[in-house]
């Protein structure tokens, strides 16, 4: 530590004062820790016009606020966002081990008042306020003072290592790497650590952003999710519905957002981590399926508008996941063995029934468990706790292995049968939206990482279906209701709908 440094920081009151009204704050730490870092910004034309800041706790928390709020006052809102933890401590000359929190929570400050800049409509990146030469207020960063790049890009940064080598690949190709985060879900049940959109998914991701000299940006979009995609989970399952919330969160909220974001950064496009491929015919772009069928994620995908795709990219449709990890190994890239998440972000380390007792007051209730022909075999505990197909945990047995073949969320009963019973060549989907015409459709995913089925729609227009009815070439088993029924001509996703009763 430089204790010149320290005591000057320390004793400055220069930026300390009332908020300003039109100011974006952040804040970090609090009772659990006892220190707090609180700091606000002002953007004027894509820089910081001015800072104010206030702290609680110890010597060192302030002297770290302090010091960054005087390094980013007058600098673009992009250098401030590639203001690291280390960057923080070295604008103090280091700090003890034991003191280094100050650092962390300066930043943490820091980059909560940019989450909540970039949640605004103000345009971050206007064409003057490009990164500023080496005497500029945030050349406190390795590369403040380099020129800009021929073109810039944001990459969606979750943490993980699909996202990782997307943005690395692309700083390579020497692009101009902005990286933007989601923040969907916080809750004291969930495990962060195994989400991808969690507080601590966040912190992960700009580690590895600035670990890369990349800005990095969060997007807090938890309000919108829960309204948009958990509530009408919950509700479909209230409903007796299996839906698929990861294809409504791609489809309709966080792509969105971040290409918004991104246009606001002037970056020409948001590229992510997804095994998926973008191709073109005579009317436009449309999604496609990745070169690795085992990571394939074009499904998860398919209700993301086409005129959304040509601002969109993936860096890695042609590799596969081993690929990406021997990339990641090969740069040294701390996420380069981090395991996948397996759950929904915000189910991560907590079960559904709870989840759902909590969140949409689907308490268990007593019901029957009937055959086809109605007579009643046993009780269960709920519909909700039943999806069609499910085999195990039904509490019943038959003659041969029996499997859940529907359920009645009014009568609250789950009726049981054969796998010869769930077998359909006939499927109605609901909210269906073509692309193309439905002619074109000679094949349906109905399950993320099932086989695709020969398949027609018959005589139907592009745009929007009430319904639609397909007919298979062959028998599916446990098409779920709530599930996603992806249309395809090919390996080209044409369509989507979702599976009905």
């Amino acid at each position: 530590m430089d204790r010149e440094l320290f005591d000057h920081f320390l004793r400055d009151d220069t930026r300390r004062g009332p908020t300003p009204d039109d100011a974006f704050t952040g804040a970090a730490g609090g009772a659990a820790c006892g220190d707090l870092s609180r700091l606000s910004l002002t953007v004027d034309g894509g820089r910081i016009a001015s800072v104010t800041f206030d702290t609680e706790g110890c010597g060192a928390t302030r002297a770290a606020t302090a010091a960054v709020a005087e390094a980013i006052e007058g600098a673009t809102v992009l250098e401030a966002a590639r203001v690291s933890v280390d960057d923080a401590e070295g604008l103090l000359g280091g700090l003890a081990p034991a003191k280094r929190h100050a650092a962390q929570l300066a930043t943490d400050a820091l980059h909560r008042a940019l989450s909540a800049a970039a949640a605004s409509s103000l345009p971050l990146d206007p064409t003057t306020a490009h990164r500023g030469g080496p005497d500029s207020p945030a050349s406190i960063t390795s590369e403040g003072g380099r020129g800009r790049s021929p073109e810039r890009v944001a990459v969606a940064v979750s943490g993980g290592v699909d996202s990782a080598v997307a943005a690395l690949l692309e700083r390579e190709r020497g692009a101009d790497v902005v990286a933007i985060t989601v923040k969907l879900w916080a809750d004291p049940e969930t495990d962060g650590t195994k989400a991808c959109c969690s507080p601590e998914a966040v912190l992960g991701a700009r580690a590895v952003a600035h670990s890369l000299d990349i800005p990095h940006f969060t997007l807090d979009l938890e309000a919108d999710f829960r309204r948009r995609v958990v509530e009408r989970w919950v509700e479909g399952y209230a409903e007796g519905q299996t839906p698929n919330p990861c294809i409504l969160c791609n489809g309709e909220v966080r792509l969105a957002a971040m290409l918004d974001l991104a246009q606001r950064l002037d970056a020409t496009r948001l590229l992510t981590g997804h095994y998926a491929r973008i191709v073109e015919d005579a009317e436009g772009p449309l999604l496609a399926a990745g070169a690795d069928a085992a990571k394939d994620q074009s499904y998860m995908l398919a209700a993301l508008p086409p005129d959304l795709l040509s601002r969109l990219g993936f860096p890695l449709t042609d590799m596969t996941k081993d690929e990406v990890r021997a990339v990641a190994a090969r740069h040294g890239l701390s996420v380069a063995k981090k395991p996948e998440s397996q759950d929904l972000c915000f189910l991560a380390g907590q079960g559904k029934t709870g989840f759902l007792r909590r969140h949409g007051n689907l308490v268990d209730r007593e019901g029957a468990v009937v055959d086809r022909s109605g007579r009643t075999l046993g009780r269960h505990r709920g519909h909700h706790n039943f999806t069609v197909g499910q085999r195990r945990g039904i509490g019943v047995s038959l003659n041969e292995p029996g499997y859940v073949v529907a359920t009645d969320a009014v009568a609250n009963t789950v009726t049981v049968g054969t796998r010869e019973d769930l077998e359909t060549r006939r499927i109605h989907v609901r909210d269906a939206v073509l692309h193309r015409d439905g002619a074109r459709v000679d094949n349906v995913r109905l399950r993320y990482h099932s086989a695709t089925l020969p398949a027609t729609v018959g005589a139907a227009a592009p745009g929007r279906h009430d319904a639609l009815e397909l007919e298979l070439d062959e028998p599916f088993t446990a098409a779920s209701p709530g599930q996603t029924a992806v249309l395809m001509d090919g390996e080209t996703i044409v369509g989507h709908g979702t599976i009905a009763r």
